[in-house]
């Protein structure tokens, strides 16, 4: 498991480095976006990838990588807006939104490391395809407690979700990365 977290690490690197640069050059506008909106964007996210993974074809010249990266740190978008609430305007300086990502990684991967143990690192066992169809899964779930307003009556909340949905696109960057040292 020692190996998961260093490659979990190197992931989570460079998401947020990429985080980082789009902070300089955007700042926190996401930061007006409600959690619906940022569930959209994780969700066009993933059918893009759905949609790479079974089409022969493709149009844009962008892989899966980018969009798992862009699943990665827009659920921990989601994870800072449910923590601190929908601002009416960008309201945090890069190093601020910086600091909370990389409060809800560490929680993220608390989280992958217990369920790592228990589970005895079956993601390793699993395609990138079926880790695609768990985080639509994840998001068709978030999508209908939001549209319970949040209530559930005996499921999880949105916010293990979101970190599940960082998790398994984690894992599915790690078999990418995996796959291509093979080629």
């Amino acid at each position: 498991m020692q190996y998961t977290s260093e490659q979990y690490d190197a992931v989570i690197k460079t998401c947020r480095e990429l985080f980082q640069k789009k902070m300089k050059d955007y700042g926190s506008a996401w930061r007006i976006l409600r959690l619906p909106s940022l569930t959209d964007q994780i969700f066009i996210k993933a059918k893009r990838i759905r949609g790479l993974q079974e089409n022969e074809v493709q149009k844009v010249d962008e892989g899966q990588q980018s969009e798992f990266i862009g699943i990665i740190n827009y659920s921990l978008m989601a994870l800072i807006q449910m923590e601190l609430g929908v601002a009416d305007d960008p309201d945090l300086s890069t190093e601020q939104a910086v600091e909370l990502y990389d409060k809800h990684t560490n929680a993220t991967k608390e989280l992958m490391q217990n369920k790592n143990h228990d589970y005895g690192e079956a993601w390793r066992d699993m395609r990138v395809s079926s880790l695609t169809d768990l985080i639509i899964q994840k998001l068709l779930r978030v999508k209908q407690i939001e549209d319970n307003k949040g209530k559930t009556l005996v499921s999880e909340g949105i916010d293990a979700n979101y970190q599940d949905m960082v998790n398994y696109a984690i894992f599915a960057l790690i078999h990418l990365e995996e796959n291509s040292n093979k080629a």
